[in-house]
């Protein structure tokens, strides 16, 4: 086995470095809510491979299924030669999705390939062209992806120009809201203003669709209010817009419920799913009402990889493990554990502006002072990098790089969350000094 200075220099030398790296570590093997690197040292993962690994690393039921598959057959290309594995997927993505209607599911790769294909079905179906997007948010870093996306660097920062038609507004951000107001007095003035932007941004009747998250992810882990998507949706459908939810990262359990689309009470015309729900494989999927998934033309929809048979037995096998380990519901009681932890954090340590989230898809926003809100950035780097040096893993996000985000396997481990949330604790400690 390699050392991670050996690593570090083939890694220098033959990857660019505009492909990051949050951590300098090699991993040699994981499993559950841990992970050791080449030199033997383990680290409790708060981070999942962002946001991927609800199950846990090498979740017995699905590294299982993806030997048994490769013992059969790798690739044909569904195109060219079907399998059951791609039919069985579909039908249960199809069964548990919000929505009591007939649905039909295609699968990609990414989940950027994911927000590419349902604009695409969008467009087609509504003959429409706009698409409506967020602030803070992330789509992808395809170039449609990339236009979605809201933060500039480094994710769109010198890759333009963008992509056309695609439109931005504010989003529900009560810790900074754009509009100066205070929830419910507001009166969901920020849903109510997609009506505004049609008379100042692009009309309605040429609007396809609106996309959001459900919890923005890589923004910051903004929640809305519960009724916020009620009322976009409302009002998507007085004017004939198809509502998108990106569920990449808020699905599979990671807030409490399969999908987060359930704790807001709305039924998205389509939802995309990825990340979680093949456990590290690469797969996606939408999700939508028959009439709008089935009405592009016949080969226009497809790739050579999409509904990977590897992907799909490990989608199988993971629905199987959330369903016989309980795991969406151990979710929801791992979201009232880590809720109250970072409740008591934040008493302790003023950099903590907001804790924020839903189930265990939670954050603490840093801030240099609570009252003025400056985002500490570089003291949410600092902390990654203490934690780091005590054996946990943590990622940062939002727009301003303020925000401690965790995303620990829904199957950790009591001693384990423990031991990761001490070791946060003491890396805040040391910051507040």
């Amino acid at each position: 086995m390699r050392s991670t200075e050996e690593l570090t220099k083939l890694r220098e030398k033959h990857v660019p470095k505009g492909v990051f790296n949050i951590l300098p570590l090699f991993v040699k093997e994981a499993e559950g809510a841990v992970i050791k690197d080449v030199e033997g040292n383990e680290y409790i993962d708060f981070a999942g491979g962002i946001g991927v690994e609800n199950v846990g690393h090498c979740a017995r039921k699905v590294v299982d299924a993806i030997r048994e598959q490769a013992e059969r057959y790798i690739h044909t290309c569904f195109h060219v030669v079907m399998y059951e594995p791609y039919i069985d997927l579909a039908k249960k993505l199809n069964e548990v999705t919000p929505g009591d209607f007939p649905k039909m599911t295609m699968f990609a790769n990414s989940g950027a390939e994911a927000v590419e294909n349902a604009v695409k079905i969008a467009r087609y179906y509504t003959k429409r062209p706009a698409v409506i997007a967020f602030e803070n948010a992330f789509h992808g870093r395809t170039l449609l992806g990339m236009t979605l996306t809201s933060k500039v660097k480094p994710y769109k920062w010198g890759f333009g120009p963008f992509a056309p038609e695609v439109y931005r507004m504010p989003f529900a951000y009560c810790y900074r809201c754009p509009y100066g107001k205070i929830y419910p007095s507001c009166d969901l003035r920020c849903a109510e203003a997609l009506n505004d932007f049609f008379v100042n941004q692009v009309s309605g009747d040429q609007v396809a669709a609106v996309i959001a998250e459900p919890v923005q992810g890589e923004g910051g882990f903004i929640i809305p209010p519960r009724d916020y998507f009620k009322r976009v949706k409302e009002i998507c459908e007085e004017n004939g817009i198809l509502f998108i939810m990106d569920e990449i990262q808020s699905g599979m359990g990671r807030t409490g419920y399969l999908f987060a689309s359930d704790y807001f009470e709305v039924e998205p015309d389509m939802i995309l799913s990825a990340k979680s729900l093949a456990a590290g494989m690469p797969l996606s999927a939408v999700t939508g009402k028959t009439e709008i998934m089935d009405a592009p033309h016949v080969g226009g929809l497809g790739g050579t990889y999409g509904g990977n048979p590897l992907s799909c037995v490990s989608a199988l096998a993971v629905f199987e493990t959330l369903e016989e380990e309980n795991l969406v519901e151990k979710g929801r009681k791992l979201g009232q554990e880590v809720l109250l932890a970072f409740d008591q954090l934040k008493e302790k340590y003023d950099i903590i502006g907001e804790v924020r989230g839903l189930g265990p898809m939670l954050a603490l926003e840093l801030v240099k002072d609570r009252k003025t809100k400056e985002p500490a950035a570089d003291e949410a780097k600092k902390l990654v990098q203490l934690a780091f040096e005590r054996g946990l893993i943590l990622l940062s996000c939002g727009n301003f790089g303020n925000v401690i985000r965790a995303l620990m396997p829904l199957s950790i481990e009591k001693g384990q969350l423990e031991k990761g949330l001490a070791i946060l604790d003491e890396g805040l400690s040391k910051l507040s000094r």
